[in-house]
């Protein structure tokens, strides 16, 4: 063996990986994003911190958004919400759009995975042609009769994957499946929030119907007794005109507060998949019963539970993928063809051994001027990877900021719930002296009609941040990606459960 040819032996091997390399999708590494160790409004003490063998309290972020989420929304003991959610979950239509983008992206997939596989099909077909004296290597003029061509032959096709483009294509389409399959159980925990958040409002709307339904009853009393005042001439009309004007405000703002719930109920009854004209929320007034409190958990862990940035990775690594379907386009392509059969003048001749036919046959075509539209396509790749793994970050980002915003709303809520539950017992004791003193002739009229407003403005604000921290409640849960801990505790209570 001589050196030229021991050179080529060796050359051959290292040209074919170089080949290989270069049209082969890159290695896809998760990109880096800044995780603090604890969120800044629920700050996690020292010892609870989770941390690697190097010191370090952040991990990389494994997609978890198939796990078990739970029925979160049971933390409630709510069985009115429960039964909701459950019927929303059921009927609710774009959770329906949803799951049929699932089913056109799994077919997808499907279809690319098909590319794998020889592709085998049947030709069977019948011609009449008569040809040309030229076409049958005759003289001008020779009559050519006309005749029938039969022809039965069982096809085969199969593209040899030398350069990765059918692999890099199935990637591609799981990571569109699985980013599709993300986005529906986003939709899905969007859903369920909303349905709990609607009911905490028609819920506290009840609550606050109730109060403004006190304060006409307290109205209706004071012009009832100021009238009667007034027929024994104990009061000027004046006491009386100001108490019919505090009964009109108030049944005005009672009306207001009833449209506000028929608004909400109308919204539930679309996410509940119904006519609003099909469906009636009974009233269930928002009571003091405490909240439950939502662990927020750690930041690195909401990497792996937000089904919106579990949609974001698998993105990118679609994304990855098609840089290497852009690339095997600017190398050889390898299809291998057969067919095997019969052709003969009339049907039953086709059938005859010593009609049949067979074809095998490679071709390996290349690319060779395309105006540059191969390197475009994939500098067009590697900027849809950019865009890609972007949309990540921004979303991560997002994803901090709304469980930061909701841990704040509760701490901010928590402290005015304080404050007004002190402002309800002072402003009753207001009311109750500014009323003994008026009937025992030492105060004036509107000392009561301003004790009073203020009593009931404030019982209103108290029941209003009811509702409101119900509703941050379940935005926090929301934003934690349906549930708290890490994803390994809400997979056990899960299975608890």
């Amino acid at each position: 063996m001589n050196i030229q040819s021991m050179m080529a032996r060796g050359a051959a091997p290292l040209l074919a990986a170089l080949l290989l390399s270069a049209c082969a999708a890159p290695e896809f590494k998760q990109p880096a994003v800044a995780t603090p160790a604890a969120f800044k409004e629920n700050p996690v003490a020292a010892d609870t911190v989770q941390r690697a063998p190097d010191g370090s309290t952040w991990k990389v972020a494994q997609p978890a958004e198939a796990q078990p989420r739970g029925e979160w929304w049971k933390v409630f003991r709510d069985p009115s919400l429960d039964a909701l959610v459950a019927d929303a979950t059921t009927n609710n239509q774009n959770l329906a759009v949803a799951a049929a983008r699932v089913k056109q992206a799994r077919a997808i997939a499907g279809i690319a995975e098909a590319d794998r596989i020889p592709q085998v099909g049947v030709d069977i077909g019948a011609q009449r042609t008569r040809l040309s004296p030229l076409e049958a290597l005759q003289a001008p003029g020779t009559p050519i009769a006309a005749s029938n061509v039969y022809h039965a032959r069982l096809t085969a096709s199969y593209e040899v994957d030398l350069f990765g483009r059918v692999s890099a294509n199935v990637a591609a389409a799981r990571g569109d499946a699985a980013a599709v399959e993300a986005t529906y159980r986003s939709v899905l925990l969007s859903l369920q929030a909303d349905v709990a958040q609607l009911y905490f409002r028609l819920r506290a709307l009840d609550a606050e119907i109730a109060t403004v339904n006190r304060t006409v009853a307290l109205r209706e009393e004071s012009v009832r007794i100021t009238g009667r005042r007034f027929e024994l001439g104990d009061i000027g009309e004046f006491d009386l005109s100001r108490a019919k004007t505090e009964l009109s405000t108030a049944r005005a703002e009672a009306i207001g507060v009833q449209r506000q719930r028929a608004d909400a109920e109308h919204a539930l009854a679309v996410l509940l998949g119904k006519a609003p004209a099909d469906f009636a929320a009974a009233a269930n007034p928002l009571g003091t019963d405490p909240l439950p409190a939502i662990p927020a958990g750690l930041p690195s862990a909401l990497l792996e539970r937000r089904p919106d940035i579990a949609g974001a990775q698998r993105a990118m690594d679609a994304a990855n993928a098609r840089i290497g379907v852009a690339r095997s386009a600017m190398f050889p392509a390898l299809d291998i063809t057969a067919a095997a059969g019969g052709v003969g003048t009339s049907f039953a001749d086709v059938f005859k051994w010593s009609s049949r036919s067979w074809l095998l046959g490679a071709a390996l075509g290349m690319p060779l001027i395309d105006g540059g539209r191969n390197r475009a396509n994939v500098v067009r790749s590697e900027a849809a990877l950019d865009e890609a793994v972007g949309s990540y970050r921004q979303t991560v980002l997002n994803a901090f900021a709304e469980v930061e915003d909701n841990l704040a709303g509760l701490r901010v809520l928590s402290g005015q719930g304080a404050e007004l539950d002190a402002a309800v017992v002072s402003a009753r004791r207001s009311a109750d002296l500014a009323q003994k003193l008026y009937d025992a002739g030492r105060g004036s009229y509107l000392d009561v009609l301003d004790a009073q407003r203020n009593l009931a403005n404030v019982e209103r604000s108290a029941v209003q941040l009811r509702g409101d921290r119900a509703l941050t409640t379940v935005a926090l849960i929301r934003a934690l990606g349906g549930g708290w801990g890490t994803p390994e505790r809400d997979a056990a209570a899960q299975a608890r459960n």
